[in-house]
């Protein structure tokens, strides 16, 4: 299916780095992607890409709410999220482990997109890009801080803007409880 209906993976993943680059948005550079073929198709394709030195990722955000400066991280990843949207980029795998961050002097952050090969470029309304913060398994403090600097750059109220990044978020994350309950075969049990 990839080598005559759809381009593999680490073709796509190519593409989206160059244009993230041409928006000015941070990726590590892309060098090349290799692509194994035979009679039946695709056999297995190879992105490479520049390594970055990151100093951590989204997840530590999650996981250590004292985490140093998390506050200001979440103010500016937020702000990088908005420059995602107004370029109307949608990066439908925006989840904790898909973002490193570069501590910069002066308690600025440098926020690298990887993991590129699911996005679209399509034009972001006020649902789509609070739906676009589901992934990130955020907590309620979390949205809250998010939600007032994204309100800020968007002129919407913060209210609005923390209802529905809630709702989503929330949603995402039962959604996906459900699939482990499912899975480990247990029983979901309500209070009568």
């Amino acid at each position: 299916m990839y080598k005559y209906l759809r381009k593999s993976k680490a073709k796509r993943s190519f593409e989206y780095a160059n244009k993230l680059m041409a928006c000015n948005i941070l990726t590590p550079f892309p060098i090349a992607y290799v692509e194994n073929t035979n009679v039946f198709g695709l056999k297995t394709s190879y992105y490479i890409s520049k390594q970055v030195d990151y100093d951590f990722d989204f997840r530590e955000l999650i996981h250590k709410p004292l985490f140093p400066n998390r506050k200001r991280i979440l103010q500016q990843f937020t702000e990088f999220t908005f420059q995602l949207h107004e370029n109307n980029i949608n990066f439908l795998d925006h989840s904790p482990g898909n973002t490193l961050i570069v501590e910069k002097p002066d308690n600025r952050y440098d926020f690298y997109l990887i993991d590129l090969n699911r996005m679209r470029f399509e034009t972001m309304d006020f649902n789509k890009r609070m739906h676009n913060f589901r992934r990130l398994w955020l907590s309620k403090t979390m949205i809250k801080i998010m939600s007032e600097t994204y309100s800020k750059l968007y002129h919407k109220t913060s209210e609005e803007t923390y209802a529905l990044m809630l709702k989503h978020s929330r949603a995402f994350q039962k959604k996906i409880n459900s699939k482990k309950l499912r899975r480990s075969g247990r029983k979901m049990r309500f209070k009568s």
